[in-house]
Order: structure tokens, then sequence, then C-alpha cells
């Protein structure tokens, strides 16, 4: 943490013990946003020189920071080589369910490691609003790698697309097991009509 901020942080302690409640409630918020940005630093820095477990730590606690001066870090790591940081990454942007991330995860559907695609279709479906994102997971319902399908399926119900029911439905034949799981999941998920 830097010094200013444990400054202000020092100033602030005392507003806790004020005896305005909502003087106690803006020190507290006050205190909370600068811990956050020195800690954003913090991790930042991590995520720059450290090992590749630092590194994944610190793509999770960005995740925990949120906010927009995480997006451009995030993003940056989703398209790293090390498959790793690449795989968190795109799910640590998926849970910020932030649209400036979508094209990215878009993106991540072509990637050539089943597992990231997989962590990018998972991610799309905490997009809802978006008109046009099933068309991208369509094509995944055809895997057949007991993976991509799974997660085509469950996304395609958390969108509530109706359109796929019957593909869904077909899914239960499959051969493998966690896809006939899914699919079941994703059945009960989808909106009746």
């Amino acid at each position: 943490m830097n010094e200013t901020a444990r400054q202000r942080i020092q100033a602030l302690q005392a507003l806790l013990k004020d005896e305005a409640p909502e003087v106690r409630a803006a020190a507290a918020h006050a205190i909370e946003q600068l811990e956050g940005v020195a800690s954003l630093d913090d991790v930042l820095l991590s995520l720059k020189k450290g090992d590749a477990g630092t590194k994944i730590r610190a793509i999770y606690a960005l995740g925990l920071i949120g906010g927009e001066r995480v997006v451009a870090p995030l993003i940056y790591c989703a398209g790293r080589p090390e498959e790793g940081i690449r795989s968190v990454a795109v799910e640590v942007l998926g849970s910020l369910a932030n649209p400036a991330v979508l094209p990215v995860l878009l993106e991540r559907l072509n990637d050539n490691v089943a597992a990231i695609q997989a962590r990018a279709i998972a991610a799309l479906s905490l997009f809802p609003s978006k008109p046009g994102l099933c068309e991208h997971l369509y094509p995944f319902l055809a895997a057949d790698d007991g993976s991509l399908e799974a997660e085509a399926a469950l996304a395609l119900a958390r969108l509530g697309d109706l359109t796929a029911a019957d593909r869904i439905e077909a899914l239960l034949a499959s051969t493998h097991a966690s896809t006939r799981q899914a699919a079941a999941t994703a059945l009960s998920l989808l909106p009746l009509s």
C-alpha cells in the first residue's frame, strides 16, 4: 500500500467512531475504496512480476476487486500464450459481466485449447441480454467431446434459448456421461414456453 493511501486511511479511521451514522458509513466506504485502490496496485505488481501461481492468484484477486481498472489487465491476460493464465483470465472476465469484454470472450471461442473454449462458453452465459449471442454457441452443441457440448447446452439454457431445446434434448443420447448430465440439467433450466 502506498504511503498516501495509508495516511488517508489513518485520517479516516477516527470517523469510524463518529456519533453520526452517516459519517461512520461514509468513512467506512472511503476506507474500503482506498484499500481497494491500494491493493489493486499490489495485485498488478504481482501480476507483472510473479511466477505462474502468483499471476493466477492475482487474476482471481482482480476479479474480486472489480471495476473498470481491472478490465484492461484481464483482457491482456486472456491473450497471453500461457494456457493457465489465459484460462483463468477468461473465467474472471466472464464473472465481471462487463459488456466491454464480450469481444474477448467471443474470440476465445476460437482458442486452440478446448478447456479455454469451455470457459469462454460458460462465461458467455452470464450475458443474457445480448442479442445474437446464442448463435455463437450453437456449433459447440455438435462438438462431441464431453465438455464443449455440455457447456454449450448449459449456457444456452441459462440464456433461455428455447430454439436450442431440440438440439439439447438430442444430447441426452450422447456417448459422454458429462454431456448427458449437462443436457438433463439444461432441459430443466430452459423456460417451458
